[in-house]
């Protein structure tokens, strides 16, 4: 038996990347796998908030490392998962595809600079990191890998079409390469979770009639926060559960639409229209 196939745990004592460390869930992450033992190499686009989640996983108990990385570059990303190891100190045994960015508007409003924006970073980051890693960790026989969709991967709301396909994509990579890996030792979790207070929407590029409204909604309407969040989430990858909805809002609407698809699409547009006046 390796090494890493005999620890007891995928998210303790783990070897793991997180993309999109520096603010948010992803910082979540990293301070969660420090406390439970972990070497944590902390990507960002960022060099600065890379460093400081590194700085603050060795100060919560573990060991981190800064990486600057644009996940939606496959040369970098090669690179990256080409010196994970090396910079990790062992095998890598858990990957974290987080990174995320935020666009919003109407299908025809979006441009589409910003279309090429979000699926670079939301869909191609995690594309990236499934395709650099998973084939290491089925050779193993041992990892895990922990893709960040979103709730609106199945919800499907008005003027969050962009947004919403990378997020469903995402959903559905994730389904796949669950199937794929099944029974190789390998855990496959998809994080969907509903609002959670993020800096995403300062960093969006949301029309600006409808930013302010999303910042109100964050604050007013988050039923968790992204601490717990990343517990739940680590907590599933040991248990090996694929869908993680850590909010009560994500699992009603998950349950409606897989229930009574065309009455949710209904109310759905119903509901916009009402809203829209």
């Amino acid at each position: 038996m390796t090494e890493v196939a005999s620890l007891r745990s995928y998210s303790r004592n783990a070897a793991a990347v997180v993309t999109g460390a520096g603010s948010g869930i992803g910082k979540s992450f990293a301070c969660e796998l420090a406390r439970r033992g972990g070497t944590v190499l902390c990507v960002d686009l960022d060099a600065s908030r890379a460093e400081e989640i590194a700085e603050l996983v060795n100060q919560l108990g573990g060991r981190g490392f800064a990486y600057t990385c644009d996940v939606g570059d496959e040369a970098q990303f090669a690179e990256l998962a080409a010196r994970a190891d090396e910079l990790l100190g062992r095998p890598t045994t858990l990957v974290i595809n987080n990174a995320g960015v935020g666009v919003g508007g109407r299908i025809g409003d979006v441009n589409l600079d910003d279309w090429r924006w979000c699926l670079n970073v939301n869909l191609w980051g995690v594309i990236h990191g499934c395709h650099f890693f998973a084939p290491r960790f089925r050779d193993l026989g041992y990892g895990g890998i922990i893709n960040t969709a979103s709730a609106a991967g199945f919800a499907a709301a008005p003027e969050m079409t962009t947004y919403n396909v990378t997020k469903s994509a995402v959903l559905s990579l994730s389904e796949t390469l669950s199937a794929e890996l099944a029974g190789s030792g390998v855990h496959v979790s998809v994080l969907c979770p509903t609002i959670v207070p993020t800096n995403i929407i300062n960093e969006s590029r949301f029309p600006s009639e409808r930013k302010a409204f999303a910042a109100k909604a964050m604050e007013k309407w988050a039923f968790t926060d992204s601490g717990k969040v990343a517990r739940m989430t680590l907590d599933a990858l040991d248990r090996n559960r694929l869908y993680v909805l850590p909010q009560w809002d994500g699992r009603l609407m998950w349950r409606f639409k897989r229930t009574a698809p065309g009455l949710y699409a209904r109310a759905m547009g119903l509901g916009y229209r009402l809203a829209a006046g």
